[in-house]
């Protein structure tokens, strides 16, 4: 599995960016979104039952089990990487719906917390207005531009790493004292809608160099496709989560 997650950066062609944009491109292109727009689909949906069906809620969210459906998305994530190191696309595609499953159910409380709101569900459908457009602009720039962003990616990973720490120091310092870190919500807010907005078009690009290093074999394109998929959900998902966080008031 890592090896397709580096594939871009490892190697990238000479004047990859500025080659011609053929078929064969368009076509791989058009299935990584296809793929990514069919698990937001999904999870999206399983989010909407699950946040609007009691019993689901206090099954799922009732108790400490919570923290194993909040969290279930990034183990998979983690396990995957290490045990599937040469996926089949049926292994590939095993992780990415399971990712988008659990991703879903996960969203089931968010969504739940957010509709109870002043702004109630309206406010979910502007946030995720945005993060649409939003995204779509910036990955059509990556695809488009012929300047190399892979210098990005360094930038770009460790402000997700950043956030991270971030934000488990204002979750620690608000279970403390009872209130989080004032302002800090609205700063991981900010930058987090920045570095995601970043990786959208850095993404975008690497899964386009990724698609003349692969050379044509079917297989791996099978499993690129749905590896590609997957970093554009986690992305969109992310970018989602940072944009409603500022609309809604950081819930």
């Amino acid at each position: 599995m890592s090896d397709y997650h580096a594939q871009g950066a490892r190697s990238v062609p000479v004047g990859g960016a500025d080659m011609a944009v053929d078929a064969g491109l368009r076509a791989f292109m058009l299935g990584v979104y296809n793929k990514m727009a069919l698990g937001l689909l999904l999870s999206g949906s399983i989010a909407y039952v699950v946040s609007t069906t009691p019993v689901l809620m206090q099954m799922l969210f009732g108790g400490p089990q919570a923290y194993v459906i909040l969290f279930a998305p990034l183990a998979l994530i983690l396990v995957s990487s290490f045990f599937m190191k040469n996926p089949s696309p049926t292994g590939a595609n095993v992780i990415y719906w399971g990712v988008v499953a659990t991703m879903g159910l996960s969203l089931g409380l968010t969504v739940a917390i957010y509709a109870a709101g002043a702004g109630g569900m309206l406010t979910i459908v502007k946030a995720l207005l945005v993060t649409a457009a939003t995204f779509g602009a910036l990955s059509i720039w990556g695809y488009t531009t012929k300047r190399n962003l892979t210098g990005w990616g360094t930038f770009l990973y460790m402000g997700v790493i950043g956030i991270v720490i971030a934000s488990l120091v204002n979750f620690g310092f608000a279970a403390f004292t009872g209130a989080p870190i004032q302002g800090l919500d609205l700063v991981i807010s900010v930058v987090g809608v920045l570095i995601f907005s970043g990786l959208t078009a850095y993404k975008t690009q690497m899964i386009k160099f990724m698609y003349y290093d692969l050379g044509g074999n079917e297989r791996a394109m099978s499993v690129g496709t749905t590896y590609a998929a997957l970093g554009l959900y986690i992305t969109f998902i992310n970018l989602f989560l940072m944009i409603l966080r500022l609309m809604g008031g950081r819930r």
